[in-house]
């Protein structure tokens, strides 16, 4: 598939000049530190060393002290409190956290999480109503609640309180709650807006800690909690984001808690040096599989675990439940590859909008993912639950999904979201008129250039700037996600040293060995699903190459190469400034 490229501004000149004097490295390394908002060398030393004393106080936070009242109030009276969250990774790693640090000095406690199919997202009155004939007094609501104002209040009518962290934009009515923190609330003044559910309920037990004159020590212990919901959850990793994923990635590499540590070991990462991405394809999945194929409590279960046998057995459950989660995932979204491969009027269709009433509910955002990136156009994928079609969207780069949506809520019965990713649900004899409304509205709307994938540069390089010293300094920038992303950059005129090859079973991905001119330094790179470019690439002509820089282990060697993503081989397609 064709991409195009867009390389980023440079940043300012003197800057750059001057943290390269200053810091000793090459000008392309301070241009990215000018580019991610790095403007001095105490910026720089603070990026390079994240510390702990610089995260946030946390009653700067709008309610923080009716919260930590409020529990203070709840052991006061030994009430029992109800750690309440989401089924996905954010949700249960949050009530994992907060569980962990108030049973070391509270007993009077117990968790839930919300069954998917039965219950849905977020607070639910059969979670409610478990408290209130469990005498529960107190609900601490984490990755949720913010926008649940009837339900809060039909708590509040049976004695029940509850307390809120949340990280999702609130509706106009806040819940009349004992607290609601939100750093997205309008009336929060809190310094940082990105945290995950759980680096809110994290906050929360700071709070807690600073009051009641805890150690926080023991909070930190669960810092590798924290880590993973900032991965999987997708926040930006900046600000205080940086510094928790930064502390949470070294725990999980050095002591992680019982249960990752079970996960670690059964997705054979055990002794591999964790970064967001691991997190991302190798933790998360296995998290979220519990909630998709069973439930999310199983993973609260091996979570919270202390003893390594049990974990052990819980983790293999649980990676049972994965198994499971990618049998459906492969064979669902072969199956809508195939309806859209043997349909001519489908292929031809801007957007794609499926319904198949067998298909999984658990795994059908994960199709739709994988669908919007295969075929670059908006995504619908449904299936039909309780008489229902109900299903998950998914975008372009640059696309607003969620007002497309909103676009067809005549057809819906309920819908949410944002401008990338979205849920709906709507009446099966709506289907038809659905797709037809949607389609209408992406050819309408979507931009000749949002049906392409865009490949973000960050800047140019020569081959012979990199080397062991360049890479070094390179991986001081990570932890690595969105806000600050891994650099992609991008050389000009390479050509082939004459020894590039086709490799892989299929031989489709692509082995080079590349040089540029008037250098005698030799760059191997491997690009994968990129075999097709083979005869161009040995034809003498010179091309352009984008790229991350990584570190290849084999047979005992470790040497750098270049992870290429796309090649281009006319100056008329040369990356465009923008």
């Amino acid at each position: 598939m064709e991409k195009r490229w867009s390389v980023k501004p440079e940043g300012d000149s003197k800057t750059v000049e001057h943290l390269s004097e200053v810091l000793n490295i090459n000008p392309v390394l301070a241009n990215l530190l000018v580019q991610r908002g790095v403007q001095d060398y105490d910026e720089a030393k603070a990026f390079f060393r994240p510390k702990l004393n610089d995260l946030h106080n946390p009653f700067l936070m709008k309610d923080m002290d009716k919260a930590v009242d409020r529990i203070v109030k709840a052991f006061d009276k030994q009430e029992k409190i109800l750690i309440y969250g989401d089924y996905d990774v954010d949700g249960t790693t949050s009530v994992a956290l907060v569980y962990s640090f108030l049973n070391l000095h509270y007993s009077n406690l117990e968790y839930y999480i919300p069954n998917r199919y039965e219950e849905g997202y977020g607070v639910s009155y059969k979670g409610i109503d478990y408290a209130i004939s469990n005498g529960i007094k107190l609900i601490i609501a984490l990755d949720c609640g913010i926008k649940a104002v009837e339900k809060v209040e039909y708590a509040k009518e049976h004695g029940v309180e509850f307390i809120i962290c949340d990280h999702h934009t609130p509706g106009d009515q806040l819940p009349q709650a004992a607290a609601c923190l939100d750093p997205k609330r309008h009336d929060c003044t809190y310094p940082d807006k990105n945290l995950s559910g759980c680096g809110v309920g994290f906050k929360l037990m700071q709070g807690f800690c600073r009051f009641i004159d805890f150690k926080e020590s023991q909070l930190y212990d669960l810092i590798d909690l924290v880590a993973v919901s900032i991965a999987a959850d997708i926040v930006p990793i900046v600000g205080e984001n940086r510094i928790l994923a930064y502390y949470g990635i070294q725990k999980l590499n050095t002591n992680p808690c019982v249960g990752l540590k079970a996960i670690l070991k059964i997705s054979g990462m055990e002794n591999h040096e964790m970064t967001i991405s691991d997190i991302i394809f190798k933790i998360g999945p296995r998290i979220n599989a519990a909630g998709r194929i069973d439930t999310g409590r199983d993973a609260v279960d091996l979570l919270i675990s202390t003893d390594e046998e049990s974990a052990k057995r819980m983790c293999e459950e649980i990676n049972v439940s994965n198994e499971t989660r990618k049998d459906l995932d492969r064979n669902i979204t072969q199956e809508a590859y195939d309806t859209i491969n043997n349909d001519i009027q489908e292929q031809k269709k801007m957007s794609t909008v499926l319904f198949n009433p067998t298909w999984h509910k658990g795994v059908i955002g994960i199709v739709a993912s994988r669908l919007t990136e295969s075929f670059y156009r908006p995504t619908v994928i449904l299936t039909e639950s309780k008489g229902f079609a109900t299903g998950s969207a998914r975008s372009v780069d640059g696309f607003d999904l969620y007002k497309a949506i909103e676009s067809c809520s005549d057809l819906l019965e309920n819908f949410g979201g944002h401008m990338y990713a979205a849920g709906l649900t709507l009446k099966l004899e709506n289907i038809e008129a659905f797709k037809l409304r949607f389609e209408n509205y992406v050819q309408e709307n979507i931009l000749p250039e949002q049906t392409i994938p865009n490949i973000e540069i960050d800047s140019y390089l020569h081959l012979k700037d990199i080397n062991s010293k360049f890479f070094r300094i390179l991986k001081q920038f990570q932890p690595f996600g969105p806000g600050n992303m891994k650099p992609v950059f991008v050389s000009t005129r390479v050509f082939d040293y004459g020894t590039s090859k086709n490799v892989g079973k299929d031989n489709n991905h692509l082995k080079l060995e590349v040089i540029e001119e008037h250098s005698a330094s030799i760059k191997q790179g491997i690009g994968f699903s990129l075999g097709g470019f083979l005869a161009k690439v040995k034809s003498n002509e010179p091309f352009d190459v984008c790229y991350n820089i990584e570190e290849n282990s084999f047979n005992g060697l470790t040497t750098l190469q270049l992870a290429v993503k796309d090649i281009k081989f006319t100056y008329k397609d040369a990356p465009v400034e923008v």
